[in-house]
């Protein structure tokens, strides 16, 4: 890859390089070419070198869908829920997580003052 050099704009080196047509002379600077069979008008009869356009579009006739003989289930019914039963099961999780980390806290104090023990003595 090169740089450019000289007395170029930094945005010199992102434009596309120059292709000698100069029927691209109204596009604006920050424009790039048109696209390649695009230069111009396309010609009203007959067949043109560019590009024509896409093809006409036609709609589907009005019964293209295959028929549904199945119909879904409806939703069940979720059952209800019981919102004391899951607060009393939330505490009782919550103390059992709590008394974990307070245990791993004792141990972790308890290897710190044996390390700074023998450390000092």
């Amino acid at each position: 890859m090169t740089t450019p050099s000289g007395g170029s704009t930094p945005d010199d080196y992102w434009r596309r390089p120059d292709t000698g047509d100069d029927a691209v002379g109204t596009a604006s600077e920050n424009d790039g070419p048109p696209p390649a069979g695009q230069t111009g008008p396309a010609p009203t009869g007959g067949t043109s070198s560019g590009y024509s356009g896409p093809p006409p579009s036609v709609p589907p006739p009005a019964g293209w869908r295959p028929p549904v003989h199945l119909q879904p289930a409806a939703p069940r019914q979720l059952p209800p829920q019981d919102m004391a039963d899951l607060d009393a099961a939330e505490q009782r999780s919550q103390r059992v997580t709590y008394g974990f980390a307070a245990a791993a806290g004792v141990v972790l104090l308890v290897l710190l003052c044996l390390l700074c023990s023998r450390v000092i003595f």
